[in-house]
């Protein structure tokens, strides 16, 4: 039976959308959105959402709820490792339940200048509570988040123990970044010539 809670938005991003209101034509990515709970929440907001994840299943589902309500959600099955993310286009991106820290310079660089990152996944506390990931890969140190999302203006920052041992940060791009401004582990040049 599918729990509940996987089906509305986590009270973090849920929170966070309730406090502010987008710009007209406000545009979002709900990264590695699975059934799309965040993908609907940002829409109804008034986001034109793109929603990412490598499910197919997942994507229709989301696509039916979409449809049904008339909301700009956009599903888009892509492997977010190998995913060509633009540069200075996305006023909100979201990323829950999921780690590659590899991927957060990419992040950083795909968020507008003024741009929210909305971002909560677990910690290696996480372990404690005997569910979710194991791997150390999928599995944030005490206090990483905050390193990865260096270059970003720090808006909100936590880690919790209970119900679940996450931690979230909410961070904005400077309004006035260089464009060649390097972000947290972002040396690595990614482009669309390295998919493969």
């Amino acid at each position: 039976m599918p729990d509940a809670r996987h089906d509305r938005p986590s009270p973090f991003i849920a929170r966070w959308l309730a406090s502010s209101a987008p710009a007209s034509a406000a545009r979002a990515i709900d990264a590695a959105c699975g059934r799309g709970r965040h993908s609907l929440a940002l829409a109804r907001e008034g986001y034109r959402v793109t929603a990412i994840d490598i499910r197919l299943d997942a994507l229709r589902s989301l696509s039916d709820s979409a449809r049904a309500e008339a909301l700009p959600v956009f599903p888009l099955c892509a492997d977010l490792e190998r995913f060509p993310w633009p540069t200075d286009r996305f006023d909100m991106i979201v990323v829950t339940r999921y780690l590659d820290r590899r991927m957060f310079g990419r992040l950083c660089h795909a968020l507008a200048p003024g741009g929210i990152l909305l971002y909560e996944t677990f910690t290696e506390h996480q372990r404690q509570h005997q569910r979710g990931p194991t791997s150390p890969d999928h599995l944030l140190k005490p206090g990483e988040l905050r390193t990865l999302v260096r270059g970003l203006d720090v808006l909100f920052d936590e880690e919790v123990m209970e119900p679940e041992a996450v931690a979230r940060i909410a961070a904005r791009r400077p309004c006035a970044t260089r464009r060649n401004q390097q972000f947290a582990l972002s040396t690595e040049p990614f482009a669309i010539t390295d998919w493969r």
